[in-house]
């Protein structure tokens, strides 16, 4: 019953079509006027004038500092938090202010990536050398117009990919790439676009990797030091992406993604004395389609609606004689059909407002025993309200998630309903200067995962969702102080961050099972600094430095031996630093990434303890014009140092490696 209201509150938005003007700039909300042959860009959020803290990096960036993934990338923003198992082919996730991957929403050019099953969203998958912006926010994005399932996010990981035929009159293009390095990496890659209709064009690109990952590490074993190989560490993967863009006669916007991703992939496990055996392999394979509708129905209304369709099929295999048969596999395959509209009504330049409904349907399927295949409704609906007076703006959110789901076999969990406030303020005390005051309260949950839910004998249906509270306080400033630089930008936050009902794996009489035990308090800051220096009339110089300090501790009992104790995998100093000097002839990077030490285990004692590391990496990068080619080409070494470190524990890092990369353009 709740799911036929749910649709008829969401058919109604999907279908209203009226005359349209222009159409709404889905970031700022601002109008543009759009060329006959053209598709409209985007515009980069601004990171000083928005109350929930935002930091970007742009494809100029991303190509000359010579980062290796997304996951590098990401490292690169303040208070984020990447999980890195190591190699190539390691699993890589993202976690924003210690709040845990789970809260962490993975946006693709707009549109939610999810894992139902496991929660956490790899993103080594996506390939860096198609995105043209990343962006990650803290809280919620400044848009009003987004789908209701980023309002209900703790942070936004998003992820831009590039339209080559943007901004241009081209009737076609075309860039080939060719990647090789270290431990056997080869990495061709190609994009062809194509104009096919005054307002239509697609894209299309590929990109293939392999390495075999095999790197050297040193083992030490007290006074003892040996020199080790890393094994079944190959990594094959193929990613194929096609997008169409067409802008309709009363300038509404239609973009269609179809995307394929399979790899085949070696798990190397942790390293473990006298024993190397590593015989574990997983398969993934991902599809999905989805489909972005833009419309400016009049000056005032602004709809938007997205509709996704995603497969994932996953194998795990391991080899031993303790599995009968000698081996084990498993399989998963997960469906998620999605819809969702926003509308968003902007009577005048002080106010605006927004409704956003989405509607989820994910299953799961395996070859476990006792599966109980189960299938998870949910409705998410998300209303806004914005205002500005002078140099004030104030905008509130308010969440409404309703979950049901339904199991063939074994107990169903209850229904699940909450409602989730957001209120953030920003203030501007004097016009004729850059700067701003902001001032956030974010209130959020995460339901539990299938896995959490049902995984053998661990999962447990009782298990309620997991809270997590944000408050932050933070000044932005951006001017010209000195005479020798562009400009001067800097953010400075405070937070603080409550978890509740966190979801844990402990052991009880027979097995370990998943409950809520969990609580944990997070206090910290970010600072975030940019600048640039015209150093000659052909060289500039850009200079970037982040630093969070970040103090997450659990509080949940004040009787267990690891109470106050920092949360595992949290550092409590970060930061990193990159200096980019673009020349007319050549381009050269640096960058510096530093990290204090960790714990592997909630209680902080020496055996779980993890050295801090400092990674150092090097670029230059030239491009020559050759008639209508443009050709570059980059060379890259990586861990200048040559430091050996681990993010998770037992699971080293490579050391120094190259890459060099030639690509050409026309």
């Amino acid at each position: 019953m709740w799911l036929r209201f749910c649709l008829c509150c969401l058919i109604p938005l999907l279908c209203i079509n009226l005359q349209a003007q222009q159409v709404g700039d889905s970031i700022t909300g601002k109008v543009h006027t759009i060329p006959e042959v053209g598709i409209k860009g985007r515009r980069v959020p601004q990171r000083i004038s928005v109350a929930m803290p935002i930091q970007v990096l742009e494809k100029n960036e991303l190509e000359n500092l010579g980062l290796q993934n997304i996951a590098d990338a990401v490292r690169r923003f303040a208070g984020a938090n990447v999980k890195d198992y190591g190699g190539i082919g390691g699993l890589k996730t993202v976690s924003v202010r210690s709040l845990g991957a789970t809260h962490t929403a993975v946006a693709y050019d707009g549109v939610a990536v999810s894992n139902t099953q496991a929660g956490q969203i790899d993103i080594g998958r996506f390939a860096l050398d198609d995105i043209d912006m990343l962006s990650l926010s803290v809280g919620q994005n400044h848009d009003l117009l987004q789908p209701a399932r980023l309002f209900a996010s703790a942070g936004i990981l998003s992820i831009y990919s590039k339209n080559p035929l943007e901004g241009t009159d081209k009737a076609y293009t075309f860039k080939g790439q060719i990647k090789s390095g270290s431990f056997g990496l080869v990495n061709p890659s190609l994009t062809w676009g194509q104009r096919i209709a005054q307002r239509t064009c697609y894209t299309f690109n590929g990109n293939y990797l392999r390495a075999d990952g095999n790197y050297p590490f040193k083992l030490i074993n007290g006074k003892y030091t040996t020199n080790e190989k890393r094994k079944n560490t190959d990594i094959k993967s193929w990613h194929t992406e096609a997008n169409l863009f067409h802008t309709l006669r009363d300038s509404s916007q239609l973009n269609i993604k179809a995307y394929y991703f399979d790899s085949e992939r070696g798990l190397p496990g942790s390293v473990i004395l006298y024993n190397d055996r590593a015989n574990e392999r997983l398969w993934d394979r991902n599809i999905f389609i989805q489909a972005r509708y833009l419309k400016e129905i009049t000056s005032e209304w602004t709809l938007q609606g997205q509709a996704k369709y995603n497969y994932s099929w996953n194998k795990y295999e391991d080899t031993d004689v303790k599995y009968e048969g000698g081996k084990q596999t498993d399989i998963n395959k997960q469906q998620e059909y999605y819809l969702s509209a926003t509308i968003q009504w902007q009577p005048c330049s002080t106010f605006s407002t927004s409704w956003a409904n989405d509607l989820v349907l994910n299953t799961l399927d395996n070859n476990l025993p006792n599966n109980p295949n189960p299938t998870r409704y949910t409705w998410l609906s998300a209303f806004n309200l914005r205002y500005q007076w002078k140099g004030l703006t104030a905008t509130g959110t308010l969440v409404h998630t309703l979950i049901a789901e339904d199991v063939k076999s074994g107990k169903r969990p209850d229904n699940r309903s909450r409602f989730s406030p957001a209120l953030s303020f920003i203030y501007r005390p004097w016009k004729k200067h850059s700067l701003f005051l902001r001032l956030m309260y974010k209130d959020t949950f995460r339901v539990p995962t299938f896995n959490d839910l049902y995984y053998q004998r661990m999962g447990n249906t009782d298990l309620r969702p997991e809270k997590a509270r944000e408050y932050n306080v933070g000044i932005t400033w951006s001017g010209t102080p000195f005479s020798f630089t562009n400009y001067v930008m800097l953010t400075v936050d405070g937070y603080y961050n409550e978890v509740n009902d966190k979801i844990v794996a402990l052991p009880t009489t027979y097995v370990w099972k998943m409950m809520n035990f969990g609580k944990v308090h997070i206090t910290g800051a970010d600072i975030t600094l940019r600048t640039s220096i015209p150093i000659h009339r052909n060289i500039d110089l850009s200079i970037t430095g982040n630093y969070t300090y970040q103090k997450a501790i659990d509080v949940t009992s004040s009787s267990s031996k690891n109470y106050k104790d920092q949360i595992p995998y949290t550092p409590l100093h970060s930061g990193n630093a990159s200096i980019l000097a673009e020349t007319s002839w050549i381009n050269i990077g640096y960058a510096l990434t530093c990290v204090s030490d960790r714990y592997s285990l909630p209680q902080n004692i020496q055996e779980n303890r993890i050295d801090g590391y400092t990674e150092h990496t090097l670029s230059a990068s030239r491009a020559f014009q050759l008639r209508k080619c443009r050709l570059r080409l980059q060379a890259e070494l990586i861990n200048l140092t040559n430091k050996q470190y681990d993010i998770i524990k037992y699971y080293p890092m490579p050391g120094r490696s190259f890459r060099i990369t030639g690509s050409i353009l026309f």
